[in-house]
């Protein structure tokens, strides 16, 4: 193990360079700023690649700069937020091994010190250059005697400390791994948690792409038991991709398709993956679920899960999350708009236009306001429905299967017959339970009030369309609009039909309900905020198929997942396995459900690998982790 840790700061300690942030902080508000921004970056990634020699890039990028020295403290109080995520999180290792850890930096003291003293690094132990400023404070130079001024400045600076002992060097640049070349570190460790530098690359020992990766290879304490940046997540169907964005700021490796796979596609493709993101044309059978040995958890970014079979990631210790409310709005504003343009004919209007044929009419157009409006399913969508359709004026009445508390001046009608029969406009909301497939037929249909339209946003297994049709036929029902149907098409482009097709005032969408921009991004934050939890964590809050626990992140102890099949006496054998190695129990959190149980245990010290071998040998475990 390295007897000394030599780490660089621009882009390794922090995500930013600092004399290119200097730049746009106090360049400010000047008509130049982008320019000179521009050629600063320019001149300093000629200098880290090795194009120019560092002194040049240095002397070039400080003419162009127009800081004083009062901008100094505005620049580390910016640091500080830019501080690399995975060095805030394991900085127990540098208060660990302070006396062990240079920071040797191309940089400026007057800016690293302060940053890297709350991490226990003191001044002595960072190599860098200071600035020179004239008498109105104004930065106006550097020290040109300092070594670490001047080309291979880093070489010479761990020379002349003339270190015993092995030398690791983290840092992300030319004049970072040109330390080893020279004789004056051991090993090279390409850090790429910022910033990627291909011709870098090649020259490492080890390419690390956080601190966490870095601590791991060295079988080094950390704060995560795994590096983030091995943890791979395959997002497929065009998810926003603020979803990929998010989970890599937080360190985790993304992949992503545009469109859905095939269930061998889909296994061949996972094998390796730890997380799986779909939308709604991905099927995650038991096959696909049993062929992937790593796979912890599965997430629909959408409201339905019926694509995903649900028990068998169950069995497998695979969680299931999905986002059951980012996209009710934009369902709710499609049902109300959708209601609106049947009562008034628009589509119908609309499409004798597109044909060339005037028909300025008000036949068969009417308002919403004091019509009455049935909703089937009053949860999340159908009260926000119930909601919005009362403030326009309409009465509203609903039916549920389960008691729900009417919001507004709602009401709540007792039988599916009693709503349909009562209302001019009925749009439907349910989840999809397979109790409520061909909830609706032809009987249903016929208690419609004559000239009363259908709007389903739900399940496409809810309705019979051909019995919806001929009530259109025949004028009973005056208009429809249907967003879901019983089989869709897997992607776009290919065919598509409907006994719906080409009937007079009814409205078809590609199940678009909530396919909205604000929806998408609102799923995107949601999901994988519940991917976050639950990796960093062990939270499992508002998973479909686990039992819910919340809990906050351990700084100290060790924490330990079990997963296992819901028998009596697991939780005392594993509590056995932590007496018989003398780990002390800081907390511990158990709940079932009929299936599976899922206990985790937060421990007070380290332990021996012979503990995460007996705990994974405990009869009846489905999966174990070790988080912490």
């Amino acid at each position: 193990m390295a007897d000394y840790f030599i780490f660089d700061f621009d882009s390794t300690l922090t995500k930013v360079e600092a004399l290119d942030y200097l730049a746009e902080l106090t360049l400010e508000g000047s008509p130049d700023k982008d320019s000179i921004v521009n050629q600063i970056k320019n001149i300093t990634d000629l200098g880290i690649d090795g194009s120019i020699s560092f002194t040049e890039s240095l002397e070039r990028r400080i003419k162009l700069l127009n800081a004083n020295k009062s901008d100094l403290d505005v620049l580390v109080n910016e640091l500080k937020l830019k501080l690399s995520k995975s060095v805030i999180e394991n900085k127990s290792f540098f208060l660990e091994n302070k006396d062990k850890i240079k920071v040797v930096s191309c940089g400026f003291k007057e800016f690293i010190d302060p940053i890297v003293e709350e991490f226990g690094i003191t001044s002595e132990n960072v190599f860098a250059n200071t600035f020179k400023f004239d008498e109105n404070a104004k930065i106006v130079g550097f020290d040109t005697e300092n070594v670490l001024a001047k080309h291979n400045g880093k070489i010479a600076c761990l020379r002349d400390m003339n270190l015993e002992g092995e030398v690791f060097v983290i840092g992300d640049g030319h004049s970072d791994y040109v330390t080893k070349e020279a004789g004056v570190a051991h090993k090279f460790f390409a850090y790429t948690e910022n910033v990627i530098r291909e011709n870098i690359l090649e020259k490492a020992d080890h390419v690390t792409a956080s601190l966490d990766e870095f601590l791991y290879v060295n079988k080094l304490p950390m704060n995560y038991s795994y590096p983030k940046s091995k943890i791979k997540i395959l997002l497929l169907e065009n998810i926003h991709p603020n979803a990929k964005a998010r989970l890599e700021d937080e360190g985790f490796t993304v992949e992503t398709a545009n469109k859905s796979l095939s269930e061998e596609e889909l296994i061949e493709q996972i094998k390796d993956m730890h997380v799986l993101g779909v939308r709604s044309k991905t099927q995650v059978t038991r096959k696909v679920v049993e062929s992937a040995n790593k796979l912890m958890s599965v997430c629909a970014f959408c409201i339905g899960t019926k694509q995903i079979d649900l028990e068998a990631c169950q069995e497998n210790g695979v969680v299931v999350f999905n986002a059951p409310y980012s996209n009710t709005r934009s369902v709710v504003e499609l049902s109300i708009g959708q209601m609106i343009m049947l009562m008034r004919s628009t589509f119908k209007r609309s499409t004798e236009l597109h044909n060339g044929l005037w028909n300025k009419t008000a036949e068969g157009s009417n308002e919403i306001r004091g019509k009455k409006l049935g909703i089937i399913g009053y949860g999340n969508i159908g009260k926000q429905v119930s909601v919005l359709a009362e403030s326009l004026g309409v009465q509203v009445f609903y039916y549920d299967v389960l008691e729900k508390l009417s919001l507004g001046n709602a009401t709540k009608c007792n039988s599916l017959k009693e709503l349909m029969e009562t209302v001019d406009m009925l749009s439907v909301h349910v989840d999809d339970n397979s109790l409520n497939k061909n909830l609706i037929g032809e009987k249903e249909l016929s208690w419609m009030k004559p000239g009363s339209v259908f709007i389903n946003l739900s399940r496409g297994f809810v309705v019979d369309l051909e019995a919806l049709a001929d009530k259109i036929k025949t004028g009973h029902i005056r208009g429809a609009a249907v967003d879901v149907y019983p089989v869709e098409p897997r992607k776009n482009n290919e065919p598509f039909d409907s006994p719906l097709k080409g009937l007079d005032n009814v409205i078809l969408t590609p199940h678009v309900g909530g396919s909205t921009i604000e929806a998408q991004r609102h799923i995107a934050q949601f999901v994988p905020d519940k991917i976050k939890s639950y990796m960093n964590t062990g939270n499992t809050i508002d998973s479909v198929n686990f039992p819910n626990i919340q809990l906050p992140e351990q700084n100290k102890n060790r924490r330990f997942l079990h997963i296992h099949n819901n028998v009596p006496g697991v939780m005392a054998e594993v509590n056995k396995v932590l007496a018989k190695y003398e780990l002390n129990i800081e907390g511990q959190y158990l709940k079932t459900n009929e299936k599976v149980g899922y206990l985790i245990a937060d421990v007070d010290k380290d332990y021996p690998e012979e503990v995460i071998d007996a705990l994974k040998s405990i009869p009846n475990t489905i999966r174990f982790r070790v988080l912490y």
